[in-house]
């Protein structure tokens, strides 16, 4: 499936160049026998009794012949054997570009989430997949000279060694030509694990429950860019907590692998050190908060791209509008044509194009935009309200605009409709100006079909200013003032009426600028200087 909707894709010309993958093309095809992934299922039991299966690509149907009562519990014992494939996309071996042996990520068959919706059986095609909470405990047995990172504890490390025993620990490794390297992991949705003999292993430990660790292939790429990933990190995390929330575990590994960039419990793949910062903070949305990607995928990937552009502002001393490559690529989507809303199912975009920009941009904007409407600072307590209710419990879309709504006091579920449920654009533009009884009146227009609320700044010929700010009757409500500037504040414009008239006291001739939503997080597609 992952081969035939690549292939498609290529069909598909995105202006040079053709839409699919440049990682995956049509590379699966061409795979080898002795290169091909797979995973063949030998035996599935319940309370050791066999069970009938059926393996439909991706997917394993299993039909239990007892069910599973509400409140009680039944193990499962899975007998499988698997072929690691030559690194095309996620799991692999032997990527020619990174030169790393083994990143065994999705590795594993893994049980589809069952929520309020039901079952998730979604088949393995271009995205990520949606997992169970559990405790995992991971035995891996391999040769002696491999060092692994990923996902967990390591709770045998003074048998192990190559850096992970504690200082002035002798190490003690048992006879024979293999290790086993024991591993737990708490309360994640997933366990990846990468191994290669030439790893260099490197520990920051930031804080006395927190060590960061870094693996990556010396000779292969810059120590230096590689190792600078750990002082940014333990500079950057205070901050990151303070705004976004707590980080919950005792480790995170960066590791040196993967096709690309690739967020896993705990843990990343890097191909190169320059995704470290956005896949660190995916441990937040996807390996926290941990929505249904294929069907929130811009709740992941763009929560996330809207931290790493906070966070990397944060770490240059940067200030202002710092969400512009964000507001950039989605207004290149709007003027393709080619925009899908963001409730379609993230496999389900016709081109790969749509899909990036709507989960990373638009998501992005998302939250920017939400703090033009309810103000920045009640924004930022919407997030952490947000990671503080909805952690280890895959939440939607709805519940995070019922979290915003009872912290910001306001009707959300407009935003929700027209921003996440239609492709429809925001354009409000000046339409008239004129002196009428002593006062300067100026008609604001709405040209695009999603209504906004409207701040207007006007800067007069003495260098003072004013915001005039008009509530979308849909809020229900107003957002605090953000800056030192006098603000008026004006009755709600109704969402069906396309003008709306404000007023100062002002002279026309006495105007320099006049200006609508001067702090540009309003993501207006005809914005006019």
């Amino acid at each position: 499936m992952m081969d035939a909707r690549s292939r498609r894709q290529g069909t598909i010309q995105m202006g040079r160049n053709a839409d699919w993958d440049g990682r995956v093309r049509d590379r699966i095809q061409n795979l080898k026998p002795e290169e091909i992934g797979y995973q063949k299922i030998i035996s599935l039991k319940m309370n050791g009794r066999p069970q009938q299966f059926e393996v439909l690509e991706t997917i394993l149907e299993v039909k239990l012949d007892k069910p599973i009562l509400p409140k009680t519990k039944v193990v499962f014992d899975m007998e499988f054997e698997a072929q690691v494939p030559l690194q095309v996309r996620r799991s692999g071996r032997d990527n020619p570009n990174t030169k790393v042996r083994y990143s065994m990520s999705q590795w594993y068959p893994k049980m589809a989430e069952y929520d309020y919706e039901g079952w998730h059986p979604t088949p393995y095609v271009g995205r990520e997949f949606y997992g169970v909470w559990g405790d995992f405990d991971v035995n891996i047995t391999i040769d002696k000279n491999y060092i692994i990172g990923g996902t967990g504890y390591l709770q045998n490390a003074a048998q192990i060694g190559y850096g992970y025993e504690n200082p002035g620990t002798r190490v003690n490794r048992p006879a024979g030509n293999k290790l086993t390297w024991k591993f737990t992991a708490p309360n994640v949705h997933d366990f990846m694990w990468a191994a290669d003999p030439e790893y260099k292993h490197m520990t920051r430990k930031v804080r006395n429950d927190l060590t960061l660790h870094l693996l990556y292939k010396e000779g292969v790429a810059n120590a230096k860019t590689w190792e600078k990933i750990l002082d940014d990190a333990e500079k950057a995390l205070p901050y990151i907590e303070k705004t976004f929330g707590a980080y919950p575990y005792k480790q995170y590994t960066f590791i040196h692998g993967g096709d690309g960039g690739m967020e896993y419990a705990m843990s990343t793949l890097l191909a190169s050190p320059g995704a470290w910062l956005h896949e660190w903070l995916h441990n937040w949305y996807h390996g926290v908060i941990a929505t249904n990607e294929s069907l929130y995928a811009w709740m992941d990937e763009g929560f996330t791209s809207y931290a790493e552009e906070r966070v990397t502002a944060w770490l240059n001393n940067k200030t202002g509008f710092i969400q512009e490559d964000n507001y950039g690529g989605y207004y290149q989507l709007v003027r393709s044509g080619r925009e899908e809303p963001l409730t379609t199912h993230a496999d389900h975009f016709n081109t790969n194009f749509a899909y990036s920009v709507a989960a990373y941009n638009k998501g992005a904007i998302f939250l920017e935009q939400l703090g033009y409407i309810v103000g920045a600072d009640t924004r930022d307590r919407v997030l952490k309200n947000y990671y503080d209710t909805w952690k280890f419990k895959h939440p939607n879309v709805h519940d995070f605009v019922r979290v915003a709504e009872k912290t910001a006091d306001m009707k959300l579920d407009w935003y929700k409709e027209y921003w996440v449920n239609s492709i429809k654009t925001i354009d409000y533009a000046f339409d008239s100006l004129w002196e009428e009884g002593g006062k300067t009146k100026i008609r604001l227009k709405r040209i695009g079909l999603m209504p906004m609320p409207i701040d207007l700044k006007l800067t007069f010929k003495d260098s003072t200013s004013e915001i005039h700010y008009v509530p979308l009757d849909l809020m229900y409500g107003t957002k605090p003032e953000e800056e030192e500037t006098p603000r008026k504040v004006y009755p709600a414009w109704k969402w069906t009426h396309e003008t709306y008239v404000v007023e100062t006291d002002k002279k026309i001739i006495d105007i320099s600028v006049a200006e609508i939503d001067p702090s540009r997080r309003m993501a207006d597609v005809e914005r006019k200087e």
